[in-house]
């Protein structure tokens, strides 16, 4: 009979529905390495001759393989790095795109327009920097994460 009751009444247990406690993390998003369009270059073509403070037309475009493109939702930063080829006829872009001159960095809030950063001696120790890539952008990008600035290898 007691065991009876004892069922019955709840003997011993308690009468409060059990909790559980869940805990969820969310990871930061990773920087995203992305395509690089045709929309793209010629964005970043625009960007980098008007930093240069010369007409499109003095370039033919971007080096093939030294033009990166990516995005880093830690700053809400697209970052892009590219070298620009000068045209043979202008004289101006030839003289700018060598030494120090030869690489430009680039950003672009979402929905902006790209600003270009000079990053010709970014790879060199000792260079100051207008604007340093991060360390996890230089890491898609399988850049040096020990150079000033960025900027790939042998720029």
């Amino acid at each position: 009979m007691l065991a009876a009751g004892c069922t019955l009444a709840g003997c011993g247990g308690s009468s409060a529905p059990a909790t559980t406690t869940t805990t969820t993390t969310t990871a930061p998003a990773a920087v995203q390495n992305l395509t690089v369009t045709a929309a793209i270059k010629t964005a970043l073509l625009a960007a980098g001759a008007a930093s240069h403070e010369l007409p499109v037309s003095d370039y033919t475009g971007l080096s093939q393989n030294l033009t990166f493109y990516a995005y880093d939702p830690t700053d809400g930063l697209y970052w892009a790095g590219a070298q620009l080829v000068p045209s043979v006829s202008s004289q101006q872009a030839q003289i700018g795109a060598q030494d120090d001159g030869s690489y430009d960095l680039f950003t672009m809030t979402a929905g902006g327009t790209w600003t270009a950063y000079n990053d010709g001696l970014g790879t060199v120790p000792g260079s100051s920097c207008s604007v340093k890539v991060p360390p996890e952008v230089r890491t898609v990008w399988d850049w040096s994460l020990t150079a000033p600035c960025g900027g790939p290898a042998g720029v």
